[in-house]
Formats: C-alpha cells, structure tokens, sequence
C-alpha cells in the first residue's frame, strides 16, 4: 500500500508539474496586450508556473514514500504531501488565481483539473498518516 501510494504521488506531483502548460490561455495562443503594444502573458501561466512548485516536491514525494522504511517518516511524509496538496489547490484558486473570463480554458479545465489533483495529494497524504498509525514498526 505503502509503495502504491507513493507512486500515485509521483503521478500526481508530474500531472500537476505539467498539465497547466498545456491548458493555460497561453497555450492556446492568447495573451494580454498593453497600451503600447506588447504581449504579457496572463494570470493563468503564471498560477501554473508556480505549480512546478508544488509538482517536483510532491513527486520527489513519492520516491522517498516508496524508499522509506520507518512509519514515522511515512507518518510525515503524509503531513508534507497534504501541505502541498493543498497548496496545489489554494494556487489558483485563492493565491494567483486564473483568468476572470469564465470561458477561458484555464477557468474550464486548468482550475477544475488542479483542484481534483491537489485534493487526491491530499488523500494519499491522509491514507499514508492512516497507514502509518496502524502499521506496526
């Protein structure tokens, strides 16, 4: 169980690392124009940006749950992979955000798709704490 939900973490952690550079409005070509001309990427590649830094610890993560041999290092690896679960979240939906058009591709699928990553981070988390406690040193 211990293995399986460190590779679900290095799953997620690459999905999150990646996924918002294909469904970012920059990925489909769009970007803001100023007064004078120039193009400045939105909001939403910013937020997924940021999520590389959630991503790679997350994954990384995973390969030292799937490495461990103690359940209080399981125990707290558990901990770390709620914390950036929710981070996971909480980046654009609260700390950056997305675009405000609610029809831009990243407030129909960046958004939506992070939101269910971060929060199955933080059911792997959950599980490993849970394992922890009921395994047996």
């Amino acid at each position: 169980m211990k293995i399986f939900l460190g590779v679900a973490l290095i799953v997620l952690g690459l999905a999150i690392s990646i996924f918002p550079f294909f469904t970012d409005c920059q990925s489909q070509g769009n970007f803001l124009t100023t007064s004078t001309g120039k193009e400045v990427a939105m909001k939403c590649h910013w937020a997924g940006a940021a999520e590389i830094a959630t991503g790679v610890p997350l994954l990384a993560l995973g390969v030292i749950m799937v490495a461990t041999r103690r359940k209080s290092d399981l125990f707290y690896l558990g901990i770390v992979g709620v914390i950036l679960g929710a981070f996971a979240i909480m980046i654009p939906n609260n700390l950056i955000g997305v675009c405000q058009t609610p029809t831009m591709i990243c407030h129909t699928v960046m958004n939506p798709s992070l939101t269910i990553f971060g929060s199955l981070a933080i059911a792997c988390g959950l599980g490993a704490m849970v394992l922890a406690r009921k395994s047996k040193d």
